[in-house]
């Protein structure tokens, strides 16, 4: 009995390497001329492998559209940060973990890890059938599995199919969620793909932008909805980037009129600040930048927004600096974005990510409707729903076997 498994990412080669080491045929589809390519992308920051935080705290990053209950816990308990990187190992490759919690390859590097991963792979059976592109799935005795491939059109046909196509950011490696409207067709219920772990914009004036582009804001915190996230962010001609506006993605997605409140001296209460602040009658904002030790992209933000500036009084700054409240217009480009939301609703899906409505058919990885920052956490769901959806096809496989006629 054949399994195809449809991308050549994190997910879909996880979803090989289960299917293969249970004994079943597999062969892996790309459109690309070699897989891996986002795991290459992600590799540019030192491939940030999963993150070293308990289990319990680590499924709580994820995020989930409907009354999903525990459903990360068990996922990440099929496979988790600990079997990650006792992975990793097997293929040779150590790992540490930084002060942040953050694991990486000793090496800091993706190819090595990639290279070792896809040999292992074909040393053990994996079919890998590259510059095939998806075109369509039809259903029968068996499923037609169709791919566009050196200008023609092939059909491949399989027991079970696992869909790793990813979602809609970074399109240049082939995750341009071109799936979407294939699956919608098929009757399957998709969330728009939106973008996560992105910038967002801010119509900056021209001065705040000459004066702070490129500038970092460390040591603040920011809130929006409720939640209040620590970090740095880094003011851009375009807005705000940084991991602190990436955890706030969801809420702010959800927002009517999206915006932060920053807090600039967040370990200091205003009556602190205006105590060092000392005895001040005018220009308070150059006086604070020095004793409260603003930093310049805080300055500028200060001193350029519309409706903040001039300060009459140390109080006002203080206030201001503590709750500083900026409006965004918007996300970045799903293109620019780390990863998306979106993808094939939960509800489409059973437990071991089989598509209801299309009895064999599993998805795995981003194509499905979950978001999670950065840190790790992006990789790690990967594995773990590319695990858990080849050990549904494992099982469907075999109950197919069972109920196949004896001669």
């Amino acid at each position: 009995m054949n399994t195809a498994i449809i991308g050549g990412g994190p997910a879909g080669l996880r979803a090989a390497e289960v299917v293969k080491e249970a004994g079943a045929s597999v062969t892996l589809f790309d459109a690309k001329p070699s897989v891996g390519r986002k795991l290459l992308v992600a590799g540019r920051g030192g491939l940030n492998l999963t993150h070293a935080e308990p289990r319990e705290q680590f499924a709580l990053r994820f995020t989930s559209p409907g009354p999903l209950g525990e459903l990360w816990t068990t996922l990440l308990a099929e496979f988790d940060a600990d079997a990650l990187r006792q992975w990793a190992s097997e293929l040779g490759v150590e790992t540490f973990a930084a002060t942040s919690g953050r694991v990486y390859p000793r090496e800091f590097k993706a190819a090595p890890l990639l290279r070792r991963w896809v040999h292992r792979l074909r040393q053990t059976g994996v079919n890998f059938a590259l510059r095939h592109r998806w075109t369509g799935l039809r259903p029968g005795a068996r499923w037609q599995v169709d791919f566009e491939a050196q200008g023609e059109t092939r059909t491949f046909e399989a027991d079970a199919v696992i869909l790793a196509l990813g979602g809609g950011s970074w399109p240049e490696t082939g995750s341009d969620g071109g799936w979407t409207s294939m699956l919608e067709k098929l009757g399957v219920g998709v969330a728009a793909l939106t973008p996560a772990n992105c910038g967002w914009e801010i119509p900056w004036p021209t001065a705040l932008r000459t004066q702070a582009e490129g500038k970092p804001l460390k040591n603040i915190t920011a809130q929006a909805g409720g939640i209040t996230v620590a970090g740095e962010l880094l003011v851009t001609h375009y807005g705000l980037e940084g991991g602190v506006i990436y955890q706030l993605g969801p809420v702010l997605r959800a927002m009517p009129v999206p915006a932060i409140v920053i807090d600039f001296k967040p370990l200091h209460t205003a009556a602190h600040l205006v105590k060092k602040l000392g005895v001040c009658r005018r220009n308070f904002l150059a006086e604070a930048r020095s004793r409260w030790r603003l930093c310049d992209a805080a300055v500028a933000i200060l001193e350029n927004l519309p409706g903040l500036a001039p300060f009459t009084s140390g109080e006002s700054l203080a206030a201001t600096v503590k709750s500083c409240a900026l409006q965004l217009t918007g996300p970045r480009p799903l293109a620019e974005a780390i990863s998306s939301a979106g993808g094939v609703r939960w509800s489409e899906l059973n437990s071991s990510l089989m598509v209801r409505r299309l009895p064999g058919v599993f998805v795995a990885g981003e194509m499905i409707d979950w978001d999670a920052p950065t840190g790790g956490y992006l990789m790690q769901g990967c594995f773990a729903t590319g695990t858990r959806a080849a050990r549904g096809a494992l099982e469907w496989l075999r109950q197919q076997n069972d109920c196949s006629p004896r001669h």
